[in-house]
């Protein structure tokens, strides 16, 4: 007997608390550390229902309590936000079943909730036209071409790359020669993980615009600062390496419509908090990295891209593409599909007309 009164090593008597903390630690050896501050929030929630309801011990729990806890959490989270809790929680009973901690086959009663593809995604997006118009204005204007807004809009919209991999960028991550290019690299020991770890790493072709606004940053308006690992970033705030809200921050201030136009939201931009730095994420015409990570993958599969290949580029793959953030309209969709059916009628053609 251990002190307590509780059998050593009898998995069924372990707290709902500590069987989520030894679940996190088996799962902190292969995932990033951002998944599993997700999941440690995700079962947060479900360790403090338990609490609230008596159960003190895994062993305690029934198909019945896990139906309960899921219709308490339906009543309060939109369904896209339920179906990832619910994953986490199924993730968590396979682990405990392999324990002998919960009854087999525990897991398999959890319900996962059957969404629609568009209940599962985001519909907002940073527009292509938008987008453009914001690339042009920076391009062409005296005062903000190569600021750090600039650099920051042409790398994620140009490289469709997640927020954290444009955080980890280096100066040394960066060739802006002849055949210009970023390569994004894991590096977790320095406090700049990619998603996708060792799979996440790859350089990615930049347009020689990009490369020329990228240059003209680091020149001129870039802080010349190193992190607190003695690393050189290539996107820089004073202190040296940004968070994640920082860079977050960014791109709202650099997506703000009244930058190239009249406000669409008829506020007088002179007077307009939208502008300044704490609000420009209540605009509604900002964007998050992430918005704008899902309108430039669309942007390039409406300009003929193979999916294949932009899933490469942006470090995906073609069904997560596909169900989360290919936004084309239907139109787009057409336009595509005459398209390819040109690209594929071509060859034929040319060899009748060979053969005649």
């Amino acid at each position: 007997m251990t002190r307590g009164g509780r059998r050593r090593g009898d998995p069924t008597e372990l707290s709902p608390r500590e069987a989520c903390q030894r679940y996190l630690r088996r799962r902190r050896s292969d995932s990033t550390e951002k998944s599993v501050h997700g999941w440690e929030y995700r079962l947060k929630l479900f360790v403090e229902w338990c609490d609230s309801v008596g159960i003190e011990t895994v062993g305690e729990l029934r198909g019945y309590d896990l139906d309960e806890y899921y219709e308490m959490r339906s009543a309060e989270i939109a369904p896209a936000t339920l179906e990832g809790e619910m994953w986490t929680l199924k993730m968590l009973f396979e682990f405990l079943e392999d324990l002998e901690a919960v009854d087999q086959g525990l897991s398999e009663k959890i319900r996962i909730p059957d969404l629609d593809p568009e209940d599962r995604s985001n519909d907002t997006k940073l527009a292509a036209d938008k987008a453009a118009a914001l690339l042009s204005y920076y391009r062409e204007s005296d005062r903000d071409y190569g600021t750090r807004q600039h650099a920051f809009l042409e790398l994620a919209w140009n490289t469709g790359a997640r927020q954290g991999g444009l955080r980890a960028l280096d100066l040394r991550d960066t060739e802006l020669g002849s055949s210009p290019y970023v390569e994004f690299r894991h590096r977790p020991e320095t406090d700049t993980p990619l998603k996708n770890k060792r799979r996440g790493e790859r350089p990615v072709a930049l347009p020689r615009e990009t490369a020329d606004a990228l240059e003209a940053y680091i020149n001129g308006r870039r802080y010349d600062v190193r992190d607190e690992h003695g690393r050189q970033p290539l996107l820089t705030s004073a202190k040296g390496r940004p968070t994640t809200n920082t860079i977050r921050v960014w791109s709202y201030l650099a997506t703000l419509p009244c930058s190239y136009g009249m406000c669409p939201h008829e506020k007088d931009i002179e007077k307009c908090d939208w502008n300044e730095y704490a609000h420009a994420s209540k605009c509604p015409s900002s964007r998050s990295p992430h918005q704008i990570r899902t309108g430039s993958i669309t942007w390039h599969l409406n300009r003929g891209w193979p999916p294949e290949d932009v899933a490469e580029r942006v470090n995906s793959s073609v069904s997560t593409i596909e169900d989360h953030y290919d936004k084309a309209d239907p139109e787009q969709r057409r336009r595509r599909l005459r398209n390819r059916m040109e690209d594929r009628r071509r060859p034929l053609i040319n060899e009748l007309e060979f053969t005649q």
